[in-house]
């Protein structure tokens, strides 16, 4: 299991917009998202700031397996709409994690 860190930004004045859509973020998507190896997928805010925190077994198969699919396509595109920052979600965009720099250490 392998945890990565995105950061975006979602434009001043369309946050209202960019909380709604993720509000319904579409089953057929969220299934999608499961199925190519997520198993946890959150966003945090603050003010403009989006960070993103994705549990998965492989980032970058997940990406290359979304990439293609007619529901991602159409939210990436939504979502560009939205976001000053908008992450690659391709295949190309797997390396573009942020790096972890501290972790609490397990007992």
């Amino acid at each position: 299991m392998m945890r990565i860190a995105l950061h975006t930004r979602v434009r001043a004045d369309r946050i209202a917009e960019y909380e709604a859509a993720h509000r319904e973020v579409p089953a057929e998507l969220t299934a999608a998202i499961r199925a190519a190896g997520a198993k946890r997928w959150s966003i945090w805010r603050s003010g403009t700031e989006l960070f993103h925190l994705i549990e998965c077994e492989d980032y970058a198969r997940l990406l290359a397996q979304l990439e293609s699919l007619p529901v991602n396509i159409a939210w990436q595109a939504r979502m560009a709409d939205l976001l000053d920052i908008v992450h690659d979600y391709s295949a190309d965009g797997a390396e573009a994690g942020l790096p972890e720099v501290w972790r609490l250490p397990e007992d």
